[in-house]
């Protein structure tokens, strides 16, 4: 059973998306492995925009109604059953699925692992053996970028500039209203500084010990994003102000 899903990943994730970006290698001009990573990253995350939009806003919106569900917590703080139920008659109201911003991240999490598998068991001979008939083999695979980064090997400096551009990503997302005060202390707050802190610095603890051309696609992914939060949320600004004019 267990070479049965091995098989089935190689052959409808691994196997596609391999070939993708040794394809992109091949035909892109200078032969650079770092510029067909970020080719290669870009690709997913222009297929993946619509998704990645509808998560964006999702979250935007669970973040905007968060003093309303305080309100809720704390007015049937002894009575559990009834906050379910005016939390969930809420949502109803403001037209907010709170699962809607997992579904996104739940559809491209198989492509995420297979990335990963893609720079962590390496472009070795083994690897190109996965090849379709009809790609050109590469032979001997340069994995530099630029002719100064090995991207085989784990590169400190590429993690930390990942960890810091994962800084301002999350920053972006970080709800900065105001919140309840419980016992003297903002629970919530407190919470987006931990994580605002945990993810950068879980970041570079991971890309120390992989190749660094995940710590590459990591960093174009999150310029991406970074990008196409402040799209949306330069959108909805603008629509709330619209509403609010009228």
């Amino acid at each position: 059973m267990f070479e049965f899903f091995v098989g089935a990943f190689n052959t409808i994730l691994y196997q596609p998306l391999f070939n993708a970006l040794i394809l992109l290698y091949e035909y892109i001009p200078g032969n650079d492995f770092g510029i067909a990573i970020i080719a290669f990253t870009l690709i997913i995350k222009v297929i993946f925009y619509p998704l990645g939009s509808q998560g964006i806003k999702a979250q935007k919106s669970l973040q905007d109604i968060q003093p309303k569900i305080k309100e809720l917590q704390e007015k049937f703080k002894n009575d559990k059953a009834q906050q379910a139920k005016e939390m969930m008659d809420l949502y109803k109201k403001e037209k907010i699925n709170p699962f809607s911003g997992c579904l996104p991240l739940l559809i491209q999490l198989p492509i995420l692992i297979t990335v990963y598998q893609i720079f962590w068991r390496g472009i070795g001979p083994e690897q190109l053996d996965y090849l379709y008939s009809f790609i050109p083999h590469p032979g001997v695979i340069n994995q530099s970028f630029l002719g100064l980064i090995d991207l085989s090997q784990p590169f400190w400096i590429l993690a930390v500039i990942t960890g810091i551009a994962q800084y301002f990503q999350v920053k972006m997302t970080t709800s900065q209203q105001k919140t309840i005060k419980q016992g003297g202390s903002d629970f919530s707050q407190m919470m987006q500084k931990q994580m605002l802190y945990f993810f950068p610095i879980f970041t570079v603890v991971i890309l120390l010990r992989f190749p660094s051309a995940l710590a590459l696609y990591w960093l174009t992914t999150t310029f991406f994003t970074i990008g196409q939060q402040w799209i949306i949320l330069k959108e909805k600004r603008s629509i709330t102000q619209s509403e609010a004019q009228n």
